[in-house]
């Protein structure tokens, strides 16, 4: 048995002995349970639980697709497609248990047979009842923890199978209605002296399922999609476990959805109440509706991945893991929908904030996010529970419309930054919170426990905010009590990482000494290095044409390599452009590409008489100077509207950048092309430096090539340059394969362009060192600089 590392919530060994076992509760998703190498996992979690001193208690869920199987036949509500779904839940068990080497499957003929039944129930009547629902949905659990049981057993393992709607009784509010009675029901979950007795008479490890619960009738219902988690935490807080594991397909959880933001952290440590606001503003790693359980049964949650048990996971407790003020995540939700209710006869009047929210409460509406003002109250509805229908709207907004002047916005977005005294740190998020200028916000909440700052903002943005709030606010926090690495280096493997290749100036130590001994202070740069970043620049299969920026650096000897590597040449000024010819006098002009910025007439007359490219950034050569463009081939800098970068003053689009056409004028642009006689062959964006998120240029392509249906004369499409490189150890750098699909998705969409990029500090700011002598070292207080030798 392989030894699985054990994150003792509380060691038995130093409980009063009271003659049990201590409960812990381990659940296990959907994706953790549908393959033999995690049932491997699951079997070894077990036996070490055992042999640490717990009593296990474990929870399941369907095994994948299932329930979503179920749940898209029923939505037929017609009766068709039952028997298809039946030989595929044959199927789906019958190819697991056979990996699992399990004989014959007559356990679960049972379940199989209700299944029957059901369904012939909804080929009578036609119509899907929430009962119905309920039995129907349940059946994935009872299959799938059947199975679990029965490999348990096969190992060597004592267990007790209990049917969850036992364990579990559901609690009504006044206003439940009957559909969330059977598909959205709420369970206590306070201590069960009567239950711990109870389970206490059995041995062995228990397995049960998740989702499902029963009523006061003895009828299954289900605690809402996702409700495995909530079921784990109610069994834990119920049996007052010592611990609960939450066992998933992700070793964690993130700082942000690592899906679409690269660089987000793990985060080693969070309170129940940071959990809670991460849960609830969008993370689907745990249901917001299990953190409640385990915090008022002071029971602390680990969130752990079954593909990689020997990770430690997200500790989950009173203990957020350290008392500094910061972001720990960003995370967003959309489909959100937004009531705006405005009048002025709420000012100075009492009672109004009261017969508005009684609207809500007649009609069962959870509210969300509430922003108010003199004359103005304004929030978001929670309908995380169960989707909003137009009839309820409607009755909503007459209702309202008796009180206030009503606006219902469907489809709005949520972005949220959670953390610990937000307040305290507002002045931080200054220049992080300029991302927001260009866009159009409904509301902002600052929530009363300070966890929680969060902007409601139009269908379509939130991603792309996260996406730019993420490395200003998260992705460089040094606290390593909270954070811990990034997702790419988990997926990569820490070791690997630690392991990478030895610096160059490591490498070549004995020669950058001989150097130092004959000049006191100088630059030195590796031309392996270069060629290095050229070559995985040239390696994409996406990208046409590399343009090196030559003010990153124009040393002869980079430009010959880079040169002689197939790359060519972006220039800012006339003095550049000559460099390059004396450089390489026979060069082709169509290598070099001349992107001027408010620029006397006579630089754009010279460098077009040279036959070079040239780039108009902005109108006013179009507006007064088109006799000379007249029969040009010319390049135009578009201003995206969005500039990124590491630091706010290298960012080179937006409304406060000086650089290029801003999108609203494009029709005006192509009517003084036409009008000047020349002609558009290329279009250009550059949004800033430092960007190590490789969907940025996604984002530039998909502009640019929408902009270029106005001008049929297009070829090039430039999507700028600004490739980040780490300059922190350990940090992410630029993940090109990345970047590489992200521009083959923009590779379709352009068709016949070809594409290129600018890269300047990218291809040599890794390349260089500064050498230098240390001449005095001196410390103030606890700070103490010390030097590098090499």
């Amino acid at each position: 048995m392989s030894s699985i590392p054990i994150d003792t919530f509380l060691s038995p060994k130093s409980i009063e002995d009271t003659g049990r076992q201590p409960w812990l509760v381990l659940k296990f998703g959907g994706t953790s349970v549908s393959s033999l190498k995690n049932w491997e996992t699951i079997v070894n979690l077990i036996e070490e639980r055992l042999l640490a001193g717990y009593r296990p208690l474990v929870v399941h869920s369907a095994l994948s697709g299932v329930s979503n199987l179920l749940d898209s036949t029923l939505q037929r509500m017609d009766g068709q497609g039952t028997e298809e779904c039946l030989q595929k839940l044959l199927s789906v068990h019958t190819e697991l248990a056979k990996e699992m080497g399990l004989g014959g499957l007559d356990f679960l003929k049972p379940e199989l047979s209700n299944l029957e039944k059901l369904f012939a129930d909804l080929d009578s009547v036609g119509v899907v009842g929430p009962q119905l629902q309920a039995d129907v949905m349940a059946v994935g659990e009872i299959l799938a923890t059947r199975i679990g049981a029965a490999f348990l057993e096969t190992r060597g393992l004592q267990v007790n199978w209990m049917d969850a709607r036992t364990l579990l009784r559901s609690v009504d509010l006044p206003e439940t209605t009957e559909q969330a009675h059977f598909v959205a029901a709420r369970c206590a979950f306070t201590p069960d002296t009567i239950l711990q007795e109870d389970l206490c008479q059995s041995k062995g490890t228990i397995i049960t399922q998740g989702f499902i619960a029963g009523d006061e009738q003895g009828q299954g219902v289900l605690l809402g999609r996702g409700g495995s988690d909530t079921s784990a935490a109610y069994l834990a807080a119920k049996l007052q476990a010592l611990g609960l594991e939450i066992w998933t397909d992700v070793p964690g959880i993130f700082s942000a959805d690592p899906r679409s933001v690269s660089g987000t952290r793990h985060l080693r440590a969070l309170s129940y109440q940071e959990a809670q606001e991460i849960a609830s503003t969008g993370s689907a790693v745990l249901h917001p509706r299990c953190i409640r359980p385990v915090y008022q049964g002071k029971i602390p949650l680990r969130v752990r991945s079954t593909a990689r048990p020997e990770l430690p996971g997200t500790l989950i407790s009173s203990d957020p893991g350290s008392d500094v003020p910061l972001v720990k995540a960003i995370a967003g939700r959309t489909g959100v929908t937004l009531i705006s209710m405005e009048t002025l006869g709420m000012w100075h009047e009492a009672g109004f904030l009261a017969s508005a929210f009684k609207c809500f409460s007649d009609l069962g509406l959870s509210v969300d996010l509430v922003s108010t003002s003199e004359s103005n109250v304004t929030l978001t509805l929670d309908t995380r529970v169960e989707a909003l229908d137009n009839a309820v709207l409607e009755r909503l907004r007459t209702l309202l419309e008796r009180l206030c002047r009503v606006q219902i916005i469907r489809d709005v977005e949520v972005v949220s930054l959670i953390g610990q005294k937000i307040r305290t740190i507002l002045h931080r998020l200054g220049p992080a919170l300029e991302l927001f200028e260009e866009y159009r916000i409904h509301l902002v909440s600052q929530s009363a426990s300070d966890l929680n700052l969060s902007f409601v903002v139009e269908n379509g943005q939130s991603q792309r905010l996260i996406a730019n709030l993420h490395p200003a606010l998260v992705q460089e926090a040094t606290d390593e009590d909270v954070f811990g690495h990034t997702w790419e280096e988990i997926e990569q493997g820490v070791s690997e990482i630690l392991s990478a290749e030895t610096p160059w100036w490591e490498q070549k130590r004995e020669q950058l000494l001989e150097i130092a001994e004959s000049a006191s202070e100088v630059y030195v740069y590796d031309l392996d290095t270069v060629r290095k970043a050229v070559d995985g620049l040239k390696g994409m299969n996406s990208v046409d044409q590399i343009y090196y920026a030559i003010k990153a650096n124009s040393h002869p000897e980079i430009l010959r390599t880079v040169f002689d590597l197939g790359a060519n040449l972006e220039c800012v000024s006339p003095g550049e452009i000559q460099h390059v010819l004396d450089l390489f006098p026979d060069i082709n002009p169509n290598r070099i590409l001349f992107t001027p910025n408010f620029a006397p007439r006579r630089e754009y007359e010279e460098s077009l008489a040279k036959g070079v490219w040239v780039t108009l950034d902005n109108m006013y050569p179009l507006r007064y100077w088109g006799d000379m463009l007249s029969g040009q081939e010319i390049f135009l800098r578009l201003d995206t509207g969005q500039g990124r970068g590491h630091h706010r003053h290298v960012r080179t689009a937006g409304v406060h950048s000086k650089f290029g056409i801003p999108l609203f004028e494009l029709d005006e642009a192509r009517e003084l092309v036409d009008k000047c006689g020349a002609r558009v062959v290329g279009l250009h964006a550059h949004t800033g430096s430092g960007i190590l998120q490789a969907g940025n240029w996604k984002e530039v392509g998909e502009e640019l090539v929408k902009a270029a249906r106005q001008f049929p004369d297009v070829r090039f499409l430039d999507l700028g340059g600004g490739l980040g490189v780490p300059d922190k150890v350990n940090q992410q750098g630029l993940d090109l394969q990345a970047l590489d699909d992200n521009l083959r998705q923009i590779r379709q969409l352009a068709g016949q362009y070809e594409l290129w990029l600018e890269p300047g500090r990218y291809l040599v700011a890794e390349a260089g060192i500064l050498l230098t002598h240390v001449t005095q070292i001196k410390g103030k207080g606890s700070v103490f600089s010390l030097p590098i030798f090499l």
